[in-house]
């Protein structure tokens, strides 16, 4: 290798973002460790795969997967246009990491196109949510498990939003999400399984939220999601994008690959309800969606 050649590498190498090249076939030729860092996947794990492998599956935000007929870089490679978008790619650890990809085309010197290049970068309220994380576990309102809100913060979270609410008239709504057949998943896999699947739902659900809505887990196999200023048909967009991300997101146990879905309630607050009335449950102007639907459909607790 030649010097410049190790010049360039160690200088892609040190990137913070993840870049990979790819072939007219998309097959992965250069894996830098930006992306090692950002997918939990090493250079040795994909070099030599295409990226519609089912590599890094990328969804849109409403968790349709790109990987065929929506891909950036396919497109790319056929027309030459570069080309932005905000993704989520599934991490080695079997959750939903969001990203903003770029993708270029790579030609020769008789300008053919001969591959692409990916940039992709953390798209996550990162700063943010450190801040929120770092406030939390000084006052030892995270659950251990999840490393989400537990259900003391969940319960101040949402005073805080009711005494906004008064105060100042804005709205905010309450999900309840509920992991399916969660008894039978540790009758079948074992309770570790049950906790690693608990963590992976946890980490999509907290990457999917926005950087001033919470995500915390209220006990067992359910989580609440506190979503600021929405409307009842956004609140609803948002629960199924959260159904789906999580059923895309997945593990493996031996040569299983090990899936969960989630049924999601949801509604705005009124000014007759109470922390107590959210948190067990939306059944007031209930919209959701249940897990494995092919549609929303409403989902009533009682």
């Amino acid at each position: 290798m030649n010097p410049d050649t190790v010049f360039y590498k160690e200088l892609i190498d040190n990137l913070y973002d993840g870049v990979y090249f790819v072939d007219r076939d998309r097959r992965i030729t250069y894996w830098n460790r930006g992306a090692e860092r950002l997918t939990g996947y090493g250079a040795g794990d994909v070099t030599g795969s295409r990226c519609r492998d089912n590599v890094l599956c990328h969804t849109d935000c409403d968790g349709l997967s790109l990987c065929e007929e929506l891909c950036p870089v396919a497109h790319t490679l056929e027309d030459g246009v570069c080309r932005e978008a905000e993704v989520f790619l599934h991490h080695r650890a079997g959750h939903r990491v969001p990203v903003n990809v770029r993708v270029s085309p790579i030609r020769n010197g008789a300008g053919a196109i001969v591959g692409a290049v990916e940039i992709f970068s953390d798209n996550s309220a990162r700063l943010s949510d450190l801040q929120r994380i770092d406030e939390l576990q000084q006052l030892v309102f995270l659950d251990p498990l999840t490393g989400v809100a537990n259900r003391r913060y969940i319960q101040m979270y949402l005073q805080s939003k009711f005494d906004e609410m008064f105060r100042y008239g804005w709205p905010f709504g309450v999900m309840l999400l509920d992991l399916d057949h969660f008894k039978e998943i540790n009758d079948s896999f074992g309770h570790q399984m049950g906790d690693d699947l608990l963590k992976m739902a946890a980490r999509t659900l907290r990457n999917a939220v926005r950087s001033y809505d919470l995500i915390g887990r209220w006990g067992g196999e359910e989580f609440i999601a506190v979503i600021t200023n929405v409307k009842e048909d956004r609140l609803h967009e948002m629960a199924e994008r959260f159904r789906r991300l999580v059923e895309e997101s997945s593990m493996t146990a031996g040569d299983t690959i090990v899936r969960v879905t989630v049924s999601i309630g949801a509604t705005l607050a009124t000014s007759d309800d109470t922390v107590g009335s959210c948190s067990s449950g939306p059944t007031n102007s209930c919209t959701g969606a249940r897990g494995q639907d092919a549609t929303a459909s409403p989902v009533h607790r009682t």
